[in-house]
C-alpha cells in the first residue's frame, strides 16, 4: 500500500467523533450551489438532465475518426457549447460536460485531464446551465483480479479527474454508464475523499438485468447507495420500456434519489447513419413509468437529443415527487449476489464459518504457507453446503495479515459469489479488505469499547460495510441479558450517529460455553430476544462455542441452534458442512414462514432415509474428549475441503476417473494453483492431445454453457479459461518446443477510430485457452493493417471490435476491404453497438455477442475445415 493510499484509509478512521442521540444530516458537509440542488438531493425536487452530447456531435459531423470527442472542448469549443445551449432551450436544468473519456490513459498525451476539464465545463457555463455536471465515463480497463488494472491505479485516474473538475468550478459529479461494481466503487471513493461536491452514479445493465460482470440491479443499488454517493441509479443501456423493471427493481433498494437516463430504444443503421428505433413521443409515454417507480433525476443517454428532453422537461414541469420511505432492510452484498433481509419479513441467513484458523490446524499450516487455495476450497464447499455469507478470517500473529486477508478476499470474489464478513480485530486489515471489496461487506467487528467505536464505526461507515456489533466493553461480558443489552443499545445510537442506518448493524450476544456458564445460556438467549423486540436489528451468534468442552458437539450445537431460532437468531454462524446444522435451518425456515408451501424442504428431504432413527448421523463425531476436542472437529470435516466440492458444478459425479473429476472440479470453480498437478495427473496415463481435446475443451465448452444460460457469468467464466490456461501451460512446458504451436489461426482488432478493447482482450484470452493462436492487432486498427495481418499469418478467420456506433462504418470498410483482397476470409463481429441485423448489414459471417460465442463461432469454423 502507497502513501497516498494509506492517507485515504486514515482519513476515515479519522473521522470526526459525532454526538449520540443527534440526527445524521447525510448532506452535511456538501458544498450544494442552491436550495434547489439541495430539495433535489433531499428527493422532493426534480431534476431534468440533457441528452446524448455524442449524438448530436454525429448529428452535425463534428466526430473525428480516431479522435477522443473530448477533446473538441479544446479543438471547437463554440459547437461543443452550441449543444449544450440546445439543451438548456429543451429545459435541461442540468448539463453534463464532454468529459466521458478524458482519462490520463485515454488521452494519452493529447492533452491535460486538467486543460480538458477546464475547457468542458467553461463550454457548459457558456451555454447557461443552472448545474454543471462534471461527467466521469469507465476507464477502459478491467481491473484486478479479472484484469491487469489494479484498484490503485484505478483510484488515481478517476481522483485526477475530480480534482480537475472541482477546481475548474463544477457543481456536481456524473459518474456513469459503470459495468464493473469494483470500479464504480473506486470511482465514489475518489469523488468522496477529493471534493465536497455531490455525486451521482449510475451503472449500464444488459438485456439480461445484469451489467456485463453479472451485477444486478439490487447489488448496484444497495453497494453504491451504502458507500455514499448521493444519488444512484442507471444510464444508457437499453430503451426506458425496458429500463423500467430494472429502475423498480433499484429504488426499492435505495433511499437516495435514483438517476435514471435511457437511450433511445436500439440503434440501427440507415444510409450509413446510426439512428435508434424510439422516437420523442413514444420515448416521452414511456418515460411516464420510470416516473410513476419514483426516478427524480432523469435524462437521456445515446440516441437522445433536445426533442427528448422536451418531453422529460414536460413530465416534470409542475410535478412533486411523492415522499418515499427508506427501505428498511439489513442488505450484503458481494459483486454478483445480495442477502436481503427485510423488515417484517421472516428471513435467515447462514454465515459459514469455516475460514478461520482458530482451531484449524490445516487452515492454520495453509496460511502460513501462503497456500490460500485452501481456503478458497473451503468457501467453495460451504457454499455448495448451503452457507449464504462466508466469515473470512485470517487472523495468525506470524502472517502479515493486512496483506494477506487482501489477498485472499481478491481470490474469493473470483471463486465464489458471496457476500464476505471481513473478520478481524486489526482495523488496518479491515479498512484494506473493504476498501478493494466489490460490494457491501459486513465487518466482524465493533464492540461497546470506546476505542472500537471510534475505529470501527468511522470505517463502516466510510465504506458502506455493515457491521457486527459484539455485546462487551471495558468492563468485559456482561452476564446477564439486560447488561448485554444495555451495550447493543449504545453501540445501535452511535452507529446511527455516524450515520450506520441500525438495519446494517448485526448484534451479537455472545455465546458462552455451557460446560462453564451454564446458567448463562439462557440469558444469552434472553438477551436475543430483547435486542430483536426492543432495538429492532437483525442478531447473529457463532453456535460451536456453547458445545465446547462437550461429548457430541454436534448434538448440542444443533440444539441450541434451535432455541437460538426461536429466541429471535436470524443470521447464525456455523459449520454449513454439518448436515445436522442445516436440517435445523432448513426445518425452522418451513416453521418460521420462510420457505413458502415448504416447497424447498419437501424438495431436498421426500425421498431422503431419516438420519437419526438409527442413531447414526453422518459425518457426526463421536463422544469423547471434551476439552480436548478442536473447534475443527465440532463439525463434519472432510479429508479435504475441496472434495466437498467434487460436484460443485454438478457434473463430475458422472465421471468415474478420478483424476478428470478433479480437473473438472478445478476448472469450474477456477482454482488455477490445483491445475499443474491436476494436469500432470491427466498426463500420468494419457497423450497430451487427449487431454486437451477430450477434457480440456469439452469442460470449457460446459462453462460456455453455463454462461449461456446465465448459471455463470463473466468472471467465472474468465477464472475457468485461467485455470484451464495454467492446464495448457503444464503441459507445454512438459513437451518439445513447438509442439503445440497451433496451426488454427485468428485475427483480433478493435476497429479505427474505436480505442475500447475490454470486450475484444477477454474473447482472446477465452480463444488462447480454446488452444488458438490469436493475433492480436490492438485498437484502432486501420482496415489496410487487417488485410496485411490476414496475409502475413495466412489468417481464414477475423475477429472485429467495435463499441461505438461512430466506428462501425470502419468495421464496414473493413469487411469490405477483406472481401475484396482476402476472398477466403471469415469475419465474425461483436461489440456493444452491434446485434445480428447489423451484422449482416455490414456483410459479417458471424456475430458474437460474447467471448462463447465467439469460442463457438471458432469451433465450428475450424471443426468444419478438419
Amino acid at each position: 500500500m502507497d502513501e497516498k493510499a494509506a492517507k485515504n484509509m486514515r482519513l476515515a478512521r479519522g473521522a470526526a467523533i459525532p454526538v449520540p442521540g443527534e440526527p445524521y444530516d447525510r448532506l452535511a458537509g456538501l458544498v450544494i450551489k442552491d436550495e434547489h440542488l439541495a430539495a433535489v438531493l433531499r428527493g422532493e425536487e426534480y431534476l431534468v438532465q440533457d441528452g446524448a452530447m455524442g449524438t448530436m456531435l454525429q448529428e452535425r459531423n463534428l466526430v473525428v475518426p480516431g479522435q477522443e470527442p473530448d477533446l473538441l472542448t479544446i479543438a471547437n469549443p463554440e459547437a461543443v457549447a452550441a449543444i449544450h445551449a440546445d439543451y438548456v432551450a429543451a429545459g435541461a436544468q442540468m448539463l453534463t460536460t464532454n468529459t466521458f473519456c478524458a482519462n490520463r490513459r485515454k488521452l494519452a498525451g493529447e492533452a491535460t485531464v486538467e486543460e480538458v476539464f477546464s475547457a468542458a465545463i467553461r463550454c457548459a457555463k457558456e451555454a447557461g446551465g443552472r448545474y454543471i455536471a462534471a461527467n466521469i465515463g469507465p476507464i477502459g480497463a478491467l481491473l484486478e483480479p479479472l484484469g491487469t488494472l489494479s484498484f490503485d491505479e484505478a483510484y488515481d485516474l478517476f481522483a485526477e479527474q475530480v480534482v480537475a473538475a472541482r477546481d475548474a468550478g463544477a457543481d456536481l459529479l456524473a459518474i456513469e454508464t459503470f459495468t464493473d461494481l469494483l470500479e464504480a466503487k473506486a470511482a465514489v471513493l475518489a469523488a468522496k475523499e477529493n471534493c465536497d461536491l455531490p455525486i451521482f452514479i449510475s451503472m449500464t445493465f444488459g438485456e439480461d438485468g445484469r451489467t456485463f460482470l453479472g451485477t444486478s440491479p439490487e447489488v448496484a443499488a444497495l453497494t453504491l447507495s451504502a458507500l455514499g454517493a448521493h444519488a444512484v441509479g442507471v444510464n444508457c443501456s437499453l430503451g426506458p420500456a425496458e429500463l423500467a423493471p430494472i429502475v423498480e427493481a433499484m429504488i426499492a433498494h435505495v433511499s437516495c434519489p435514483l438517476v435514471v437516463r435511457p437511450n433511445a430504444g436500439l440503434p440501427r443503421v440507415e444510409d450509413g447513419k446510426t439512428v435508434f428505433d424510439v422516437k420523442p413521443d413514444e420515448y416521452g409515454r414511456a418515460m411516464e413509468r420510470i416516473f410513476d417507480a419514483g426516478a427524480t433525476i432523469v435524462g437521456g443517454c445515446c440516441g437522445t437529443t433536445p426533442a427528448y428532453i422536451e418531453k422529460i422537461a414536460a413530465l416534470a414541469s409542475g410535478r412533486k415527487p411523492e415522499p418515499r420511505q427508506a427501505a428498511s432492510l439489513c442488505a450484503v452484498t458481494g459483486f454478483q449476489e445480495a442477502v436481503v433481509l427485510e423488515e417484517g419479513k421472516p428471513a435467515t441467513a447462514v454465515i459459514g464459518e469455516r475460514i478461520n484458523p482458530t482451531g484449524k490446524p490445516r487452515l492454520k499450516e495453509a496460511l502460513r504457507s501462503g497456500n490460500l487455495d485452501y481456503a478458497i476450497g473451503e468457501a467453495i464447499a460451504q457454499q455448495e453446503a448451503g452457507a449464504q455469507i462466508l466469515d473470512v478470517n485470517v487472523g495468525l500473529p506470524e502472517i502479515d495479515e493486512p496483506t494477506v486477508l487482501l489477498d485472499l478476499v481478491k481470490k474469493l470474489q473470483v471463486a465464489t459469489t458471496l457476500p464476505l464478513q471481513i473478520d478481524s480485530s486489526d482495523p488496518i486489515a479491515i479498512e484494506e479488505a473493504v476498501r478493494r471489496y466489490a460490494g457491501k461487506p459486513i465487518i466482524n467487528s465493533v464492540n461497546g469499547k470506546r476505542e472500537s467505536i471510534e475505529t470501527i464505526l468511522p470505517i463502516a461507515k466510510h465504506y458502506g460495510c455493515a457491521v457486527v456489533a459484539l455485546t462487551l466493553d471495558e468492563n468485559g461480558i456482561p452476564a446477564t441479558a439486560e447488561g448485554r443489552f444495555a451495550i447493543a443499545e449504545r453501540i445501535v445510537r452511535a452507529a446511527e450517529a455516524y450515520g450506520i442506518s441500525r438495519h446494517d448493524v448485526v448484534i451479537d450476544c455472545l455465546v458462552m460455553a455451557a460446560s462453564t456458564n451454564q446458567k448463562e445460556t439462557a440469558e444469552i438467549l434472553r438477551a436475543v430476544t430483547l435486542v430483536k423486540e426492543r432495538l429492532g436489528v437483525r442478531t447473529t451468534l457463532g453456535v460451536s462455542n456453547v458445545s465446547f468442552g462437550l461429548p457430541q458437539r454436534e448434538l448440542v450445537n444443533a440444539t441450541f441452534l434451535a432455541a437460538a431460532f426461536g429466541a429471535g437468531l436470524d443470521m447464525p454462524i456455523l459449520n454449513p458442512l454439518s448436515q445436522r446444522y442445516m436440517d435445523a435451518v432448513n426445518s425452522f425456515r418451513v416453521l418460521d414462514a420462510e420457505d413458502a408451501q415448504a416447497a424447498a424442504f419437501i424438495e431436498e428431504y421426500a425421498t431422503k432415509p431419516d438420519p437419526y432413527k438409527s442413531g447414526s448421523v453422518p459425518g457426526a463425531q463421536p463422544s469423547g474428549a471434551g476439552v480436548a476436542q478442536s473447534a475443527e472437529a465440532a463439525g463434519v470435516q472432510p479429508p479435504d475441503a475441496s472434495a466437498a466440492a467434487a460436484t460443485a458444478a454438478g457434473e463430475a459425479s458422472e465421471v468415474g476417473d478420478e483424476a478428470v473429476a478433479s480437473a473438472r472440479r478445478f476448472i469450474m470453480t477456477g482454482r488455477k494453483e490445483q491445475m499443474e498437478e491436476a494436469t500432470l495427473e491427466l498426463l500420468a496415463d494419457r497423450d497430451p492431445m487427449s487431454v486437451i481435446n477430450d477434457i480440456f475443451i469439452p469442460i470449457l465448452d460446459l462453462v460456455g454453457a453455463k454462461f449461456e444460460r446465465g448459471e455463470f457469468f463473466l468472471p467465472q467464466m474468465m477464472a475457468s479459461a485461467e485455470a484451464v490456461k495454467a492446464g495448457f501451460d503444464t503441459i507445454r512446458a512438459h513437451a518439445e518446443p513447438g509442439a503445440f504451436e497451433s496451426d488454427k489461426r485468428i485475427v483480433l482488432a478493435t476497429v479505427k477510430g474505436d480505442i475500447h478493447d475490454i470486450g475484444k482482450n477477454i474473447v482472446k484470452m477465452l480463444l488462447e485457452n480454446y488452444g488458438y493462436r490469436v493475433i492480436d492487432l490492438g485498437r484502432d486498427v486501420s482496415p489496410e493493417a487487417v488485410l496485411d495481418a490476414v496475409k502475413t499469418y495466412d489468417v481464414q478467420l477475423v475477429g472485429l471490435s467495435a463499441l461505438m456506433t461512430t466506428t462501425v462504418k470502419a468495421m464496414e470498410e473493413t469487411i469490405r476491404l477483406l472481401r475484396s483482397e482476402a476472398p477466403g476470409c471469415t469475419v465474425f463481429v461483436g461489440g456493444a453497438v452491434l446485434n445480428p441485423e447489423y451484422a449482416d448489414m455490414i456483410g459479417a459471417d458471424y456475430y458474437g455477442k460474447d467471448a462463447a460465442e465467439a469460442a463457438r463461432i471458432a469451433g465450428n469454423f475450424f471443426g468444419g475445415r478438419e
